[in-house]
């Protein structure tokens, strides 16, 4: 991994240098657009409605609209704004972990200590668990400020983003507003039902079909000689009689998904099983 930031967790006159990475990623497979005629790739371009031109980023500005009138803004209108440039994850409060709706949680990153000793940091990593407390912290990400909160994940201190309090909605909804009698015995029988699906979270219990039925759709796709050249979808044109044939294509792709599926059906089952 590769950090994105280094900084330093303060609070009263304690500093703790640390390193910042990304905790998650996207696992889907990247995909791009074509045309279907020839395979060329489908580029979007920043065209103004006026001039209909292209427009080079470096002459783009932004705008807000409220549904009449629109207001421009320029670079030298953002560069007015009071900068957030600050390397320091401030701790505001110590808060119950409890207390922290999971709805509020953003983005997470781990945090590495940085510098020769490792005490301060391993130091309130304890504090933490030991008070089983989380920390709620100011800290400034791509020029913008955050909440976050600082808590213990595994061995590691972990940074996570919160949402600010007027971005949660609230639910009202005037269904629920009308009365419903639920009587013991529904209440029993719902609980067993519950209990029949009782288990311990497994998280590599559980996979992402459809991300592995589409890299096996791929993967069967290369393998049959149905792909066309990375040079031809960038606009130069494919040769003719490429692709293979259609019936071969389709019982090659039959039979992958029906291995896949076979492949993964006993496996999910036995750890279903074990939990």
């Amino acid at each position: 991994m590769r950090s994105i930031w280094t900084g330093a967790i303060t609070f009263g006159l304690v500093n703790v240098p640390v390193k910042v990475y990304s905790a998650t990623e996207d696992h889907d497979v990247a995909l791009h657009q074509v045309h279907d005629v020839d395979g060329g790739r489908i580029r979007y371009q920043r065209r103004c409605e006026i001039c209909a031109k292209v427009v080079p980023y470096d002459h783009i500005d932004k705008a807000f609209e409220d549904g009449e009138q629109t207001v421009v803004l320029t670079a030298d209108d953002f560069a007015a704004l009071p900068a957030e440039h600050s390397k320091e994850i401030d701790v505001v409060e110590f808060v119950p972990s409890d207390q922290i709706d999971p709805i509020m949680l953003d983005k997470s990153y781990f945090l590495e200590p940085d510098g020769k000793s490792t005490k301060a940091y391993v130091l309130l990593r304890r504090t933490l668990e030991a008070t089983d407390r989380t920390a709620i912290v100011h800290f400034a990400l791509r020029q913008k400020t955050r909440l976050g909160a600082l808590r213990v994940h595994g061995d590691v201190l972990m940074l996570q983003s919160l949402l600010w309090d007027d971005e949660v909605r609230e639910a009202k909804f005037a269904s629920l507003d009308e009365r419903v009698n639920i009587s013991a015995k529904e209440l029993d029988m719902s609980a067993a039902l519950v209990e029949s699906f009782a288990a311990d979270f497994a998280p590599d219990a559980f996979n992402d079909d459809y991300q592995d039925e589409l890299r096996a759709l791929i993967e069967a796709k290369l393998k049959s000689g149905a792909a066309v050249s990375t040079e031809a979808t960038f606009g130069e044109a494919a040769e003719e009689g490429e692709g293979g044939e259609v019936l071969d294509l389709m019982e090659a792709l039959r039979r992958s998904v029906e291995a896949n599926r076979d492949r993964t059906k006993p496996k999910t089952k036995q750890s279903r099983t074990a939990s």
